[in-house]
């Protein structure tokens, strides 16, 4: 009897223990992860962002704040490589979009620029404009950014090249554009601003669909 009850017991402990087993295979494990196909939301290209830093503008990765006697930026007056200067009332009436660059960048630069140009080149004579802010107003001067221009076809009424004051940029980037910004140091989203001066959204240019979806959205904003 005893024999018999012992092989009955381990029987039921062996289905017990399969059952378990089974159990722990079928739930959920903890997160590793996104895996294939899965979703991801928010900004990929973060950290290759910050790792464009450079030790010697780490002084001016600080979050931007107004002066104490000052409101948070609204509205922005810079310097146009032809010399004169540019207000944010300008541009209003037409859609407009919005770069942070810096001439002496050797590649990433070169290759938002070239994606200006394709916009330039679609939208020709439709209103539509671009305008590319230095975030190395010292060595980008007007003299210089009209050389650097010219190296994009850049049309003078069309695209504009703006420089100034750095402090003052890295608010405007900030406080207008919502733009992290610092000398030598940049984002690779384009901003689009509506007629009425207001932003319209962010988009990674990198990013074929994001791109495209740019170009949609200009469209609608021209066609009324």
């Amino acid at each position: 009897m005893k024999t018999a009850l012992n092989v009955i017991l381990i029987l039921a402990a062996g289905v017990f223990a399969g059952l378990v087993i089974r159990q722990m295979q079928s739930a959920p494990g903890p997160a590793t992860g996104p895996g294939p196909g899965d979703i991801v939301y928010g900004n990929e290209n973060a950290i290759a962002d910050n790792a464009s830093l450079k030790p010697e503008d780490i002084e001016n990765g600080t979050p931007t704040k107004p002066p104490e006697d000052e409101e948070w930026l609204s509205r922005f007056e810079l310097i146009e490589r032809s010399g004169e200067k540019l207000s944010s009332e300008d541009l209003k009436g037409a859609p407009y979009v919005v770069s942070f660059f810096f001439s002496t960048c050797p590649s990433i630069c070169v290759q938002q620029n070239q994606k200006i140009q394709e916009l330039q080149d679609k939208f020709k004579d439709q209103g539509v404009k671009f305008v590319a802010i230095s975030v190395d107003p010292e060595t980008d001067t007007p003299e210089v950014l009209q050389e650097y221009s010219a190296r994009f076809g850049a049309d003078k009424d069309q695209w504009l090249f703006l420089t100034g004051d750095l402090n003052y940029i890295r608010r405007i980037g900030a406080e207008i554009f919502r733009q992290p910004v610092s000398k030598q140091f940049h984002t690779e989203r384009f901003v689009l601003v509506d007629p009425d001066g207001k932003v319209e959204g962010f988009y990674n240019w990198p990013e074929k669909k994001q791109f495209a979806a740019l170009q949609e959205r200009i469209a609608e904003m021209l066609a009324g």
